[in-house]
């Protein structure tokens, strides 16, 4: 399992942006994403853990042109520990994609809230910047470093270490500290409706 350490912060001017990470980072690529969060509608026991799953269908366009699609499903055990997320995360390849829905609604899961987000990659220094505009919240850039390997004992060091290098990245494309969002996408649509 991968450990994710991330920020994400409101956006003001993406044009500007777009362009200042051009300068400053390598770009990646184009990106669409679909997300759907599934949530196991009843658990079979009482004391059974909540489950929820994200099932993505995104379609990329890399840097020559070229394009791809694919369907994701991603489980995170989420946490915000001072304005940064960190979630262990577990991702792999479903296909086909109509299939597996079907079978996660066999297996009691229902699916719940969506996300619909557009944007481009970009890649510095282990850093993943990715400039996106979520359907109805606005425009965000999202500051990712993937680790693993990570023991409870080094957890924190790690977070910091990633904290240090996030905020200042973030500093460097002149995104002031007030615009960090620690809410989750998915919190900030439940208060929309």
């Amino acid at each position: 399992m991968k450990t994710e350490i991330e920020l994400k912060a409101h956006v003001r001017d993406s044009g500007a942006l777009k362009a200042l990470l051009h300068e400053k980072a390598e770009y990646s690529g184009a990106f669409e994403k679909d997300d759907t969060y599934w949530a196991r509608a009843a658990p079979p026991a009482p004391d059974a853990p909540a489950l929820r799953l994200r099932v993505r269908r995104q379609k990329r366009t890399l840097p020559d042109g070229s394009a791809a699609s694919a369907t994701v499903a991603t489980y995170k055990a989420k946490e915000v520990r001072g304005g940064l997320e960190v979630n262990d995360e577990l991702e792999f390849e479903v296909s086909p994609g109509p299939e597996f829905e079907g079978f996660l609604k066999s297996m009691g899961f229902a699916p719940g809230i969506s996300k619909r987000k557009r944007g481009w990659d970009f890649s510095r220094g282990g850093i993943t910047a990715e400039l996106a505009e979520v359907e109805g919240l606005g425009w965000f850039i999202e500051l990712e470093i993937l680790a693993s390997g990570i023991d409870a004992g080094s957890l924190e060091e790690t977070v910091e270490a990633a904290r240090e290098k996030l905020l200042g990245f973030l500093d460097e494309l002149g995104i002031g500290r007030e615009a960090i969002e620690s809410r989750y996408y998915t919190e900030m649509l439940k208060e929309l409706n």
